[in-house]
């Protein structure tokens, strides 16, 4: 034969994938008259070798001794370089050649080498040889190609064939006869002898259809024993194929026993796969051909396939009382299952939590903003027109009983008051010049002059007592910031301080009208500062005002807090914080919700 024809005969290679290294070996070390080889893989970005295949004829003791592998490692290294290398091994009284080949492989993360062992050959005849043997390099890549293609080829004739079934499945409307269906097509497209179904019931799978048998009874010893065999395939969820093609670790004891029983030399049962899970089991029946590779991809294709048409049959095809039991053993499962546990997990704490809003229930609380106020409050007002001369006093500071707090211009009231004694003078001087004269009339006149200038002269001085205004009680002053106001003019009656007294201090609540019907004169709340927010103090609702006032956000009503425990001394007339007022447990739910339907109630008038 020649080299042309074995070598297309390698490309083309029919036999099983496994052994078609083997051949390859033995072909190659032909062609080098080596007397054995091994093929030497090396992953991309990796150092060591490893041993793929090797071929030896049977007088050859060299071939996996420690000496030779060590040396086709380095030859491999040379190789994979250059494409190809050789070198001479001395082993006792032999001269030896190595000769590595670069194979060129599909795989690019993957670099496979040739390691050739033949006898002493001489640089002409190496430089001959490994010409032949470039010819041989690119021999797998075909073969991988090639096997890919009429793998490709047979996938389609397969999935052809699947459909065309579908298309007879799809028609059936009943689940055994589309199980029958399945068996008796599958038994004619494939050659069997007889195909089988099985279906998982309850744990258990129970023979559902056999090809060309349309009645069976459930004790006859094949069912059970073909029953026996499909559980072997479902419980190891592996395809057990009758003779095996290659070892796989697969337990086929059911399945001998069945084949001997049936005197069946070839037998194939395939898991039937739905959403991960196996459903049933296909199992065929032959004679004396063995189940190809294309074969058995084909009907693994066909049960992946059918597994959903088969599924909705059997579950549709029942009575109503089984679909619901069936459909709340699932409901059951799945929230029970481990499957899915965060979901699960979220999905009861949602539930949990509905139910708490539900049920338990909490103080609710009205919550207004507040500000303090004193019950003794006292105004001091200008006494007469005049302009402001001194201010002794901030907003914020406290002051006694009588303490200065501003000074009034007092210039012109001086003048008038110098006046007023020159005139009183004046005047008594004239009432003792006519009293000398003897003369009545003018005396009196004179006296009443003099009594006048001395009214006069009280009028002065009271006004000058009255332009220091001072404080009327202990208190603290909470308006009149006048710093800015010096010199500037005031009128009789004008407000310019307002002094209140912080042992009797208040709160005043400004609520919403929303929530009014929910106050009542005696509940209990607490007030929290703006500036101290992390202070609360208990207060008690005194009174309710019955009118409402106009606010920014709607109308208001106010309502007066009276604390129960000492004022501390930093509180002060106008400060400002939120009030909470205990009005009574509510249900959670209704907390949260409240609101929102009340808007609704009113815009959809419920």
């Amino acid at each position: 034969m020649s080299l042309e024809t074995t070598l297309r005969d390698i490309h083309q290679f029919s036999g099983h994938p496994g052994k078609f290294w083997p051949a390859y070996l033995e072909f190659a070390s032909r062609q080098a008259g080596a007397g054995a080889s091994i093929l030497l893989v090396r992953k991309e970005g990796s150092s060591t070798w490893k041993q793929r295949c090797a071929w030896t004829e049977e007088q050859n003791t060299l071939s996996l001794s420690g000496q030779f592998l060590a040396a086709a490692e380095k030859i491999a290294a040379a190789a994979l370089q250059k494409g190809n290398a050789w070198a001479h091994l001395r082993s006792g009284a032999a001269n030896l050649t190595l000769i590595g080949l670069r194979l060129r492989d599909e795989d690019p993360g993957q670099a496979s080498v040739i390691v050739f062992l033949a006898g002493n050959t001489s640089e002409a005849e190496l430089t001959q040889m490994t010409g032949r043997l470039q010819l041989l390099a690119d021999a797998p890549a075909v073969y991988q190609r090639e096997r890919a293609n009429r793998r490709a080829l047979k996938d389609m004739g397969a999935i052809a064939d699947t459909l065309d079934l579908m298309i007879l499945l799809n028609d059936e409307k009943h689940y055994l006869a589309a199980a029958m269906t399945l068996v008796n097509e599958t038994a004619a497209r494939y050659r069997c002898a007889r195909a089988s179904l099985g279906w998982l019931e309850k744990g258990y799978v129970h023979l559902q259809a056999i090809s060309h048998m349309e009645r069976f009874e459930k004790k006859m010893d094949i069912v059970s024993s073909l029953e026996a065999a499909m559980e072997e395939a479902l419980d190891q969820d592996e395809e057990i194929v009758l003779p095996p093609a290659e070892e796989n670790g697969a337990v086929v004891r059911d399945h001998q026993r069945f084949a001997g029983e049936q005197q069946v030399t070839c037998m194939l049962s395939l898991p039937i796969r739905l959403e991960g899970q196996v459903v049933g089991v296909l199992t065929c029946e032959r004679g004396e051909l063995p189940f190809a590779e294309d074969e058995v991809r084909g009907l693994r294709i066909l049960c992946d396939q059918v597994a959903r048409r088969l599924a909705d049959l059997k579950a549709n095809d029942r009575w109503f009382g089984a679909k619901l039991g069936d459909g709340l053993r699932k409901a059951a499962s799945g929230l029970l299952g481990v499957e899915h546990t965060l979901a699960k997990v979220t999905g009861l704490l949602t539930g949990l939590l509905l139910l708490a809003a539900v049920v338990v229930q909490l103080p609710y609380r009205v919550e207004a903003p507040f500000i303090l106020k004193s019950d003794d409050v006292r105004q001091v007002s200008v006494p007469f027109e005049g302009y402001i001369d001194e201010v002794h006093v901030k907003i914020g500071q406290q002051v006694k009983l009588g303490e200065l707090l501003l000074s009034l211009d007092s210039e012109d009231l001086l003048l008038e008051e110098s006046a007023a004694i020159a005139n009183q003078i004046r005047y008594l001087r004239e009432m003792e010049k006519a009293r000398a004269r003897g003369s009545l009339v003018e005396m009196q006149i004179a006296q009443a002059q003099a009594d006048q200038a001395k009214a006069q002269l009280e009028l002065v001085r009271y006004r000058l007592k009255q332009a220091r205004l001072r404080s009327p009680i202990d208190g603290i002053v909470v308006e009149g910031d006048l710093e800015e106001l010096r010199g500037a003019p005031v009128a009789q009656g004008d407000i310019l301080f307002k002094v209140a007294r912080n042992e009797k201090l208040f709160a005043e609540l400004k609520v919403n009208e929303r929530d009014i019907h929910e106050l009542a004169v005696g509940q209990d709340g607490e007030i929290a500062f703006v500036s101290q927010p992390r202070l609360k103090f208990p207060v008690n609702v005194e009174r309710l005002d019955p009118v409402a006032q106009a606010g920014d956000e709607g109308n208001v009503f106010f309502l007066r807090g009276n604390s129960s425990e000492q004022s501390p001394p930093w509180w002060r007339p106008g400060m400002s914080g939120i009030a909470k007022v205990e009005v009574g447990q509510r249900r959670i739910i209704w907390i949260l919700t409240h609101r929102t339907i009340d808007f609704l109630r009113m815009l959809l008038w419920w």
